[in-house]
């Protein structure tokens, strides 16, 4: 683990020179290699064959499914005859390794490199026992040099299309679940993929991690790799959830916190490492997405319906004081914007920094960047308009920050113990860029307490009616803690951050509090209000812009976080040579008009908000107010979907093959279905006015002019700004009513 008071980030200055010497040209290839390492995927474990007992060959009912065993083929199928698990051709199910994970982690950065020591690859089925609706597998798992470990596989058969397998192989650091796969059979889900809705031919770790800068798009990447580690990957995420669906209409739930990665680089199978000896996995089955969907969420926990506000308008992100969040209302205003919140993040003050504008890592209110604060809060409630606040769960010392503070959190923190150890026994200082900060250690009974009263009485406190609660994905590995180890903990930690959000909205009697997160593990949904798609780029690319924040949330929709949306405009810019982003008058509508055909239609001014177009700005107010108008008119719609999501596991954004996957339009990811009405094909690129959209099946009616067209074709209209690619059911009285508005809401 690289020592974290040795991190530079001097983004500004390396992008800067990357791009001017060729000097720097050679380090950003090197750098290019080095990260292509990094992230490169360790070799496919080998197949081993599997022998079984003559006692244990035969078939058995494990309540509604049925276990078969042959001297070719393991089976598992459900009463309908879906196949769950299988392995033909006398090949191993279940295989085992001792070994262990390198880490390397910059900034929230994270890559490992696995190395295995010994495999045991060769499996016997030595025994089997059953009950009504239970059997038990008892064998070993042996090496080639012989070494042999046992392992006991336990199945339960709940209902007729769910089934729990616990696994145990004393002795064994890693086991790998291998499964059959058919020609063709996707693989959907683990979290928010921003890459492709179809994970096949990718090998995913399941890891909360920063998504990084550029995510493949070249020289951004290779640049970011140079300064700080921090390009990332296609399978970079911070949401990351180890459950999957196929097209097969099976699904798996591995019921862990430690690292799991699905391997699906194989044609013919798919591998789940889990790195524990012990573990359990829930394997579904069902008619469709749907029932996979609800089945799933009904064993982690559902995500509650947003407070009507939300939906109700658009959440206008400003900085700069008082008079800046006044000025930039009182300009939508003006232009006839439907306005329901202004997200105030630097409500505890601004710093500048190499990478842009960034916080005060210290909850209290900044009364010098924001006086009358209270007059400021009064004021807006009373025109409709609800305030916003920001928190994440590191502190940084006040310092010298501008006006000083009245409560020092990090010395309240830092005298308790409250902090993430260091293996040096002291505070883990974490650079970010500029600054230095310390996690409060989630672990800690008492800190976990000290910590959420902090929410409830300083972030809550201040009239707020919702906080973006940020970060939770950059536990380092080797940190100590009061209780278990981070290795066990990283993964968990999104979900205990949410958590502790949840009962500081609680605790400060704001039950309905619109607070949203980008980190996610298994279980978050349950505690998680919102969430958003993290840090896009200033860009529409497909690798880190909005092609990969719709990827991400379509994605996310089919792994049970069914309530997401992302930043409008997306958030890093940057302003050098060769590789800058800044955001422009058509991305930033472009954007828009995506995101009203969701949840939350909330804007952000970015790290660099002089260089981006601004929704208040006066060249884009007037086109946007129009976007929430129709947002707004979408409120009982949206109500009904969020209702749905909250019921079921429906997400409200839901990719084709949710509802189609038999469609040819499940095979296109650009697209997407708000709710079961509209479909969108969203523009994607810059300087196009006309999409061809591949609709779902049935009858559609495009929104803007009212012409009908025939499901599971392609459908060309015009799409000029501010008139994206939607249709609606033709026999839907939601579709209709929009329409029927349409001249009220329109310029």
């Amino acid at each position: 683990m690289q020592d974290p008071k040795s991190r530079v980030w001097t983004r500004r200055a390396a992008l800067t020179l990357a791009s001017g010497t060729a000097l720097a040209v050679a380090g950003a290839a090197t750098a290019y290699a080095l990260a292509q390492s990094r992230y490169a995927p360790p070799p496919p474990l080998p197949g081993g064959r599997l022998r079984v007992a003559e006692d244990a060959l035969g078939q058995a009912r494990v309540g509604s499914h049925r276990l078969r065993l042959s001297e070719e083929a393991f089976l598992l199928e459900d009463g309908q005859g879906r196949v769950l698990w299988s392995t033909a051709g006398a090949a191993a199910f279940l295989i085992a390794g001792r070994g262990g994970l390198d880490w390397t982690e910059t900034t929230g950065h994270f890559s490992f490199e696995r190395t295995l020591e010994q495999t045991f690859d060769e499996q016997s089925v030595e025994a089997i026992q059953t009950g009504d609706d239970w059997a038990e597998l008892r064998g070993h798992l042996s090496s080639a040099d012989t070494t042999d470990l046992p392992y006991t596989l336990r199945l339960r058969s709940t209902d007729p299309h769910r089934l729990e397998a616990e696994f145990d192989v004393p002795g064994a650091d890693l086991v790998l679940l291998r499964f059959d796969r058919e020609t063709h059979e996707g693989v959907h889900g683990l979290g928010a993929q921003f890459t492709d809705f179809d994970l096949t031919g990718r090998y995913v770790p399941v890891l909360a991690r920063e998504q990084g800068v550029g995510r493949g798009r070249q020289p951004l990447t290779t640049l970011a790799e140079l300064v700080e580690n921090g390009g990332g990957s296609a399978e970079t995420t911070y949401a990351a959830t180890p459950f999957a669906m196929t097209d097969t209409m099976r699904a798996l739930d591995v019921q862990t916190h430690h690292l799991t990665a699905f391997d699906l680089r194989e044609d013919e199978r798919f591998d789940v490492e889990i790195w524990q000896e012990q573990g359990r996995a829930v394997l579904y089955s069902g008619a469709g997405p749907s029932a996979l969907l609800q089945a799933h969420t009904a064993d982690t926990g559902r995500q509650e319906p947003l407070p009507d506000w939300s939906g109700e308008g658009a959440v206008i992100g400003v900085q700069g004081g008082t008079d800046a969040v006044r000025t930039a209302l009182d300009g939508l205003e003006e232009a006839g914007a439907a306005v329901t919140g202004v997200w105030i993040q630097d409500w505890c003050g601004q710093r500048r920094t190499d990478f842009g504008e960034r916080l005060w890592w210290h909850w209290e209110l900044d009364t010098d960047r924001y006086p009358g604060w209270d007059d400021l809060v009064t004021e807006l409630n009373d025109r409709g308009i609800r305030v916003l606040t920001y928190v994440n769960p590191f502190l940084t010392s006040p310092g010298d920050k501008p006006g000083g503070v009245g409560r020092d959190l990090f010395a309240e923190a830092s005298e308790a113990g409250y902090f993430v150890r260091s293996p040096d026994g002291g505070p883990y200082m974490l650079d970010q860029g500029g600054y230095e900060a310390a996690l409060v250690d989630l672990t800690c009974p008492d800190a976990w307490t000290w910590f959420r009263d902090v929410i409830a009485e300083q972030v809550a406190g201040v009239g707020a009616d919702g906080w973006m609660a940020d970060f939770a994905e950059g536990l380092p590995m080797d940190a100590v803690l009061h209780e278990g180890s981070a290795r066990e903990w990283h993964n968990r930690w999104p979900v205990e951050w949410a958590r502790l959000n949840r009962e500081a909205a609680e605790h400060a009697d704001r039950p309905d509090a619109l607070v949203f997160h980008r980190s996610a593990g298994r279980g978050s949904a349950a505690h998680t209000g919102l969430f958003w798609a993290g840090d896009q780029n200033t860009s529409f690319d497909h690798h880190d812009g909005l092609g990969s924040a719709l990827r991400g949330l379509l994605s996310a929709g089919v792994s049970g976080m069914a309530l997401n949306h992302s930043d409008t405009g997306g958030y890093t810019g940057l302003d050098q040579p060769l590789v800058g982003l800044s955001r422009d008058r058509e991305l930033l509508l472009r954007w828009a008009e995506t995101n009203v055909w969701g949840p939350v239609l909330r804007t952000h001014e970015g790290n660099l908000p002089a260089s981006n177009a601004q929704a208040y700005d006066a060249e884009c107010r007037r086109a946007f107010a129009e976007q929430t108008r129709l947002f707004a008119a979408l409120a009982p719609y949206r109500a009904e979907v969020v209702a749905e999501a909250a019921r079921t596991g429906m997400p409200v954004l839901r990719h084709a093959w949710v509802q189609a996957p038999e469609s040819p339009a499940a095979r296109v990811d650009d697209a997407f279905l708000f709710g079961p009405t509209f479909f969108v094909a969203p523009t994607l690129a810059p300087g196009e006015s006309e999409t061809t959209a591949l609709l779902p099946p049935g009858q559609w009616v495009h929104l803007w002019t009212g012409e009908r067209f025939d499901g599971d074709t392609d459908a060309t209209v015009q799409t000029p700004l501010g008139r994206p690619a939607v249709f609606h059911r033709f026999d839907d009285d939601a579709g209709r009513d929009l329409r029927e508005q349409l001249p009220q809401i329109l310029d």
